[in-house]
């Protein structure tokens, strides 16, 4: 099984004040490791396509996607997607990526997004996918504007039923936060935080689409989320079910 996992990077630029000097530095993260591994310790072939390469390396079309069984898109916002250099800086017309992937999964592929600050419609609204081509596949409504619910106290997943996308006979640990949706009406809410979806699925055409709205890693996963006995079990059989492969 292979998926193909988009965003989870940064760049960090950082001012040193220090009395009447200051100096710079810069820093580049890349993010999801524990998710990462814990795949492939499940034996899943990850291939990661960070933010910045997102417009050079991600496939432009439903057959290059179609070599992954699923697409994970974690903490990068639309724009990434959708204003390319070439578009951007020069004007020249290019694929409309958001739409490939839309087409790829009512054709039979899978899609996952997971939440973060560039997920949904994320802080500020910038990650701005409630009015993308994501929006029609997704199982829940995104809100327009700021749509993160802060939680520093914790909050404890609800499991409403059984389904073979989430691990059975675990206690899950409590998150720090998540993106506010709505579900739609055809999807199947299997796991609820505070009353919201945390995992939501549906049938898209032929394929399958999916969210887990809070994060695969810090900060609003805590170290108790990532050392759950379910963390790796909860990937698994999420990316299995949407992929069809259950």
């Amino acid at each position: 099984m292979r998926i193909l996992l988009l965003g989870e990077s940064w760049h960090i630029h950082l001012i040193h004040q220090k009395g009447f000097d200051s100096f710079t530095n810069s820093e580049y993260v890349e993010g999801g490791a524990e998710f990462k591994e814990a795949l492939t310790q499940q034996g899943w072939d990850v291939v990661h396509i960070p933010a910045h390469r997102i417009a050079d390396d991600m496939p432009q079309t439903v057959e290059g996607l179609s070599a992954y069984d699923c697409v994970v898109v974690s903490d990068v916002g639309a724009n990434t997607f959708l204003l390319t250099p070439g578009v951007f800086k020069t004007s020249v017309p290019e694929v409309n990526r958001l739409e490939v992937l839309a087409e790829y999964v009512r054709q039979g592929g899978a899609m996952l997004m997971v939440g973060g600050y560039l997920s949904f419609s994320g802080i500020d609204g910038k990650a701005h996918y409630a009015r993308s081509p994501l929006a029609p596949i997704l199982p829940v409504e995104l809100l327009v504007g700021d749509d993160r619910m802060e939680a520093p106290q914790g909050v404890k997943p609800v499991v409403l039923r059984e389904h073979p996308a989430i691990p059975t006979d675990t206690d899950w640990p409590a998150l720090l936060g998540y993106n506010a949706t709505i579900a739609k009406p055809d999807a199947e809410v299997v796991v609820t935080v505070e009353d919201a979806p945390l995992v939501a699925v549906a049938n898209v055409g032929q394929g399958r689409a999916g969210v887990f709205t809070s994060d695969l890693a810090p900060h609003w996963a805590p170290p108790t989320f990532l050392a759950w006995d379910g963390y790796a079990q909860l990937w698994h059989n999420l990316l299995t079910w949407l992929s069809n492969s259950d």
